[in-house]
């Protein structure tokens, strides 16, 4: 991918819109904390990863432009940054672990003048974001693996460079199969009501030149029952100490019907998703988006005025549907607690 999802510009943080895509290509400029919030919270950068790393260069931003000189009103600044960009968004894991991330190395520094603390925390978020690269190259080289030539596999939201800083999870193993050379083609979800697989899985794979078709969440089952689907790949947004795994809403539904096809369903994602603080996914938050994102589509009203909306993000997969989780360490497979466990050890 040659677009950048999100890029540290010295003193602002430059994103592109995926709001926006793939229609246009529109990049914002975001110059204070509180800017990189809202394009946290507006969706117009999106993905577990990506959030983490936006949400580093959030704090990396606001400290820079902190006036005081003062040690302990520095602090205290940060943690109220820190609160505000935390509140953005309650599902995606990541978020907090790099919130948690530059907060404890405030703490750990706190004896070196605010102007040293300004530096660390800008170069801590450049080391985030060159980490998740690196991560999820790391991750689609121990995904492939798992693909074979002539496979067809099908993705469910968007899980690639866009929701990364780059290269991608469940996309990112989709690319390096395809680098190495394997035939493979692609089954895009559309992902209702946002349209991830629609807007911006298919803008990737375009872009990257991978074979691929989409279809409406719906139509999952059918190609299923036809054989067309031999295996799933999804990221995901946090994931319990269990293996149970919150990941866009239609995740579960997909993960049911893989299970009863026989198909192996595979999580991709990096370590850092792994909330081992939770016993299962009864525990994971799921937020309640805006209604209009129901109602509308490109602007246009599809229901009647009055029509009761629900509009859960996300949906919980219990552990007993997913074959395996890829992470930058390799594969974890069932038992997933003492597996995970161990990653953490």
């Amino acid at each position: 991918m040659n677009i950048k999802t999100i890029e540290w510009l010295g003193d602002s943080v430059c994103l592109i819109d995926q709001k926006k895509l793939p229609l246009k290509k529109i990049y914002v400029k975001c110059s204070n904390y509180k800017q990189v919030a809202e394009a946290i919270r507006s969706m117009q950068i999106r993905g577990a990863p990506a959030i983490g790393v936006a949400a580093a260069f959030g704090i990396a931003l606001g400290g820079l432009k902190t006036k005081t000189e003062d040690k302990q009103k520095f602090i205290s600044e940060i943690k109220k940054i820190s609160e505000f960009i935390a509140k953005t968004r309650p599902t995606a894991v990541n978020l907090f672990w790099a919130v948690r991330r530059m907060n404890d190395l405030v703490i750990k520094n706190s004896g070196h003048p605010v102007p040293f603390l300004k530096k660390l925390l800008v170069a801590e978020a450049i080391k985030i974001y060159d980490e998740d690269i690196a991560i999820n190259e790391k991750i689609g080289k121990y995904g492939a693996v798992l693909i074979k030539n002539n496979d067809t596999i099908l993705t469910h939201c968007n899980a690639g460079a866009l929701a990364t800083a780059g290269y991608g999870t469940a996309l990112g193993v989709i690319r390096k199969a395809h680098s190495e050379g394997k035939k493979i083609k692609v089954f895009v979800d559309e992902t209702r009501p946002f349209m991830q697989g629609a807007r911006l899985t298919a803008w990737e794979l375009k872009e990257e030149g991978i074979p691929h078709v989409l279809i409406t969440d719906n139509m999952a089952g059918y190609f299923m029952k036809k054989g067309m689907i031999n295996g799933v790949i999804v990221g995901a947004d946090r994931i319990a100490v269990n293996g149970d795994t919150a990941n866009k809403i239609g995740t579960y539904s997909v993960a049911v019907l893989a299970k009863e096809h026989k198909i192996p369903f595979y999580v991709a994602a990096p370590l850092s998703t792994i909330d081992i603080s939770i016993p299962d996914g009864s525990h994971i938050p799921i937020e309640e988006r805006n209604p209009r994102e129901v109602t509308h589509i490109m602007g246009k009203q599809i229901p009647p005025d009055g029509t009761v909306i629900l509009n859960p993000a996300f949906d919980v997969t219990p552990h007993k549907y997913i074959s395996a989780i890829i992470t930058e360490k390799g594969i974890i497979r069932p038992p997933f607690k003492r597996s995970i466990l161990a990653q953490f050890s």
